[in-house]
């Protein structure tokens, strides 16, 4: 999917996981933004396994050798309840950092003005991230408290809410921070998180196109060898189109296919 960065001219959200060891880049067609692959760290790892500098090394990398990067997501630690208990879920390991929710939410602020500080040229974004609304609440003050002024920031991504999508805790959540201002961007929206908030999202990013794929058959004309679309430029693209023609005409939302 990294070709893709190449190949189409729609915003792409492309996972740090599927550049880090890469060798040659494609050079991008349109923006797009880069996912630190924070998910995977902490439910493999239970922490980062790279410090701030080297990630900020890569990300200048990408920035150089792809171009057109919008904005970066730091070195986030996310909040749901099995990423810090540890155990199985759906169907996954989680190894568990043993932290708290406010740990967590201090580790990502930190790391955020780490970077800043570290590249204040590249496109870093803030991440809110807690559980309950009181926690993204503590969040959003963090920032205020460190002198980040999250309002006039071009984008804050919105963490820990791509597994409980279409819920009126989710709904909440999102409805009283856009309401402070800020320029929102949901990680792992599905369609049903488009239509009972998407209007007060500025983006969102997703993976639902491709595990529907698995479900479905291949599509007509569709050449590639693989057994479903799952991988397909084509399918994800019609998906896309599809998620954006639902809500009403009035809502702006950029909907990037995270690859």
């Amino acid at each position: 999917m990294v070709n893709w960065l190449g190949e189409m001219d729609v915003s792409l959200f492309i996972s740090r996981n599927r550049l880090k060891k890469r060798k040659t880049f494609p050079r991008a067609r349109a923006p797009w933004a880069l996912d630190s692959g924070g998910f995977t760290e902490l439910r493999d790892h239970g922490g980062w396994r790279i410090t701030a500098e080297q990630y900020a090394a890569e990300v200048r990398r990408y920035a150089e050798e792809i171009g057109k990067l919008d904005w970066v997501a730091p070195m986030d630690w996310m909040c749901e309840p099995f990423v810090i208990a540890g155990g199985p879920h759906a169907g996954q390991h989680f190894v568990g950092t043993g932290l708290s929710v406010e740990e967590h939410q201090r580790l990502t602020v930190d790391n955020y003005l780490d970077l800043r500080r570290i590249a204040p040229d590249l496109p870093f974004a803030p991440v809110l991230q807690g559980w309950q609304l009181a926690d993204y609440l503590r969040c959003v003050e963090m920032y205020e408290e460190a002198g980040v002024d999250l309002e006039a920031q071009p984008v804050v991504g919105l963490g820990s809410v791509c597994r409980r999508q279409g819920t009126a805790e989710i709904g909440e959540i999102v409805t009283a921070l856009a309401a402070l201002g800020l320029k929102l961007h949901g990680f792992g929206v599905k369609s049903a998180g488009v239509a009972e908030y998407g209007d007060l999202l500025m983006s969102a990013d997703s993976m639902a196109w491709s595990f529907g794929a698995r479900r479905d058959s291949k599509l007509a004309g569709c050449t590639h060898r693989a057994k479903n679309c799952a991988n397909c430029p084509t399918y994800a693209l019609a998906w896309r189109s599809r998620v954006l023609s639902a809500p009403a005409p009035e809502r702006q939302l950029q909907f990037d296919l995270l690859g």
